[in-house]
């Protein structure tokens, strides 16, 4: 007794071009899923940058809105005060809230931590060290000391910044000018500019005012396959692919009746 052979959902042999071919199409969604996750990264990283031209005058305190969300993140304070009958002068940075910290060193000088005047191309980010407290020094004036700190007569320097947008933590710079006059013991700053990364925990470059390249010049990986794709069989397109099983049965019957493709 003869039993009818058994129906599978797919042929038990693929020809060697359809077994490239299907290979090709695997791999051509694999690397479209790959180059869409990094479009969208790149997309959604930004750097926000703020230009500004703003002198901070004796005792004088400007405050800072890195995400321009209303809210004041930092302040910067130019303060000339008198101890013991002599003058002196500050620049400080003051945080707004608790969790807004500086990149800088802990003082036992002053029991006050101190801000770092950091260079272009630094790193502001997780693996940076920050100081938090109300009052953050970045340069100090007296008649024994001068001018103290490493604030003291520059250009183009950055205060490293981390600060919170709804409870998540960013980064951000200040670019400011100082110079101090030794014999008045007067600070004065200019606020030249400031920046920050829209990425929660993503270390920001100061100097850097751009984000990643615009999506539009990103392009994804492209695997050597597609580059030069083998000749496929005739008839075989994403409709028939976009089938399933039953494709394979359809394209056999158009081979095998010599079908126009």
């Amino acid at each position: 007794m003869k039993h009818a052979p058994r129906s599978s959902g797919t042929p038990a042999n693929l020809s060697g071009l359809m077994q490239q071919r299907l290979n090709m199409y695997a791999l051509a969604a694999s690397a479209a899923g790959v180059g869409m996750l990094a479009l969208s990264q790149a997309a959604e990283a930004k750097i926000v940058y703020t230009p500004a031209q703003r002198v901070i005058g004796v005792n004088q305190t400007i405050p800072i809105d890195l995400n321009h969300d209303g809210k004041t993140d930092f302040s910067l304070q130019n303060l000339a005060d008198t101890f013991e009958s002599t003058g002196q002068g500050f620049l400080n940075a003051l945080p707004a809230r608790q969790s807004n910290g500086v990149d800088g060193f802990g003082s036992s000088l002053f029991r006050r931590p101190y801000g770092f005047a950091l260079k272009a191309g630094n790193r502001v980010g997780p693996k940076a060290q920050f100081v938090f407290g109300k009052y953050i020094y970045m340069l100090y004036a007296n008649a024994t000391r001068g001018c103290h700190g490493s604030w003291n007569d520059v250009k183009n320097r950055y205060l490293g910044l981390q600060f919170t947008i709804k409870g998540k933590t960013h980064y951000g710079w200040a670019r400011l000018n100082v110079s101090c006059d030794t014999l008045n013991r007067r600070v004065s700053a200019v606020l030249t500019g400031y920046a920050y990364e829209t990425v929660p925990n993503k270390a920001i470059v100061t100097g850097k005012t751009k984000g990643p390249k615009d999506v539009s010049d990103l392009e994804p990986p492209t695997p050597e396959a597609l580059r030069s794709p083998a000749r496929e069989p005739a008839g075989l397109d994403l409709g028939l692919l976009a089938m399933g099983a039953p494709a394979f049965s359809i394209w056999r019957q158009q081979e095998s009746v010599g079908i126009p493709q």
